[in-house]
């Protein structure tokens, strides 16, 4: 594992109120990856801390985000204009801060990974990591997919779902690669086949 040389909390202020980034830089690091937690959950999910380890692992520096309806305490989620604004304004923040000068792996679990998506155009993200991307909510076969959301990621997408997720499969596109791992929409049924997955994509992305 590199060795830490910041391991800090920062409060930033977006658009829609402050958000909170639990930041950990590694010495001589490759690459940072930035990640955003699911609609009703925080940063401690399971697969984001699997996530991370990889990332870390891998010589990538770490920021897990929380969105600013999270620190305020609230559990639904904003609108998503309002976390896209959010979220790029604490990739700016952290791009002239703590992860100066190093390219920028984006991503999430679920809501988090959506954000992701749609942003990562203007957050000038190398990649985007989606865990459990949410394509259509559980019986709702009529709703409208968010497969679209995917398909407008111009870089590499690495989507780690799990096998009986409810929310449906995403499909494999020509730079978006879908590893499929045992467990539901918590991807708790394999950790390590997260990690497994996490440390091949970032170890191909640069």
């Amino acid at each position: 594992m590199p060795s830490t040389v910041l391991d800090i909390d920062i409060d930033i202020d977006t658009p829609h109120g402050p958000a909170r980034a639990h930041v950990t830089k590694v010495r001589g690091a490759h690459g940072a990856v930035v990640l955003g937690h699911g609609a009703g959950g925080g940063v401690a999910a399971r697969d984001l801390t699997a996530a991370s380890e990889a990332a870390l692992a891998s010589g990538f520096s770490v920021a897990l985000v929380e969105q600013p309806y999270r620190v305020a305490g609230r559990r639904s989620p904003a609108p998503a204009r309002q976390l896209d604004a959010a979220w790029t304004a604490v990739i700016a923040h952290l791009r002239s801060g703590p992860l100066k000068r190093v390219a920028l792996v984006t991503g999430g679990r679920s809501s988090g990974a959506r954000v992701a998506c749609r942003t990562a155009a203007e957050t000038g993200a190398i990649g985007v990591l989606c865990l459990a991307f949410p394509v259509r909510p559980p019986g709702r076969p009529d709703a409208p997919s968010r497969q679209d959301e995917l398909d407008a990621v111009q870089v590499p997408v690495l989507v780690v779902q799990g096998d009986r997720d409810p929310f449906g499969m995403p499909v494999p596109g020509p730079a978006r690669t879908v590893v499929t791992v045992k467990g539901d929409h918590s991807l708790r049924g394999d950790l390590e086949a997260v990690r497994t997955a996490v440390s091949r994509w970032l170890g191909q992305l640069l």
